[in-house]
């Protein structure tokens, strides 16, 4: 099994640190759109823009659970950067391990959403060239 120092876990904090802001940058910018969205829809309903909202709905979602999935590896990287100053080696391996497989699935999501983004400007661009 591999030996970890107190410095190998500590090396998620700027990463996850920084994948957090830009996960908070895209909640908020949604959630402007939303904003916009219902504020047009109350004013002119058309059912194009439930499409619109059932996407942002959707893109929400799956950016809390990237924001879920990477607050929690970060906590494990403390709980490892723990365990390895009191001096229990299985349980940081252990922790480390899960930080790194939390991180992947929060990665994983942020790809996802991403896509879901980057489709839906797909359709407006499509609805604008006819």
């Amino acid at each position: 099994m591999m030996s970890l120092n107190i410095s190998t876990p500590a090396l998620l904090f700027p990463a996850i640190s920084l994948l957090l802001l830009a996960y908070t940058n895209r909640f908020l910018t949604i959630a402007s759109l939303i904003r916009q969205l219902h504020t047009r829809y109350m004013e002119n309903p058309q059912p194009q823009t439930l499409g619109q909202i059932q996407n942002l709905r959707h893109r929400v979602r799956l950016i809390k659970d990237m924001q879920l999935y990477g607050i929690i590896s970060l906590l494990l990287s403390v709980v490892c950067m723990f365990a390895i100053y009191a001096g229990y080696n299985l349980a940081a391996n252990i922790t480390m391990g899960l930080s790194l497989v939390l991180l992947i699935i929060s990665l994983a999501y942020s790809v996802r959403e991403i896509q879901i983004s980057a489709d839906a400007l797909k359709i407006l661009l499509a609805d604008m060239e006819k």
